[in-house]
């Protein structure tokens, strides 16, 4: 899926993100603005779920497969939009370096 135009104004594409993680808003928001490989898993869902609320004007011949598609596409979105939650919420401890002066 390509990032881009789409008909969603980025309010929306931010919402539609929130709605999927619950008590996570101001992190979604955090992601969504400062990190641009968040920023376009979240465009891509939006048009993801867009396409969805909309299959039904696809011709019946392919509908049900382009269905399938989506939801798996959005599915694993999420996936992975839930994994970026959680790797930011991991804090990096490193030891200080020797500040001891060495014996010569």
């Amino acid at each position: 899926m390509v990032s881009g135009e789409s008909n969603s104004t980025p309010l929306s594409v931010l919402e539609r993100a929130e709605a999927h993680f619950p008590g996570q808003q101001q992190l979604v928001q955090r992601l969504f603005y400062g990190s641009d490989a968040f920023h376009s898993m979240c465009e891509d869902l939006a048009i993801a779920m867009e396409t969805l609320a909309h299959i039904e004007r696809l011709p019946e011949s392919v509908r049900e497969a382009r269905r399938q598609e989506y939801a798996a596409l959005v599915e694993a979105l999420l996936k992975e939009m839930g994994e970026a939650l959680a790797q930011s919420k991991i804090v990096m401890l490193r030891r200080p370096s020797d500040t001891r002066p060495k014996s010569q």
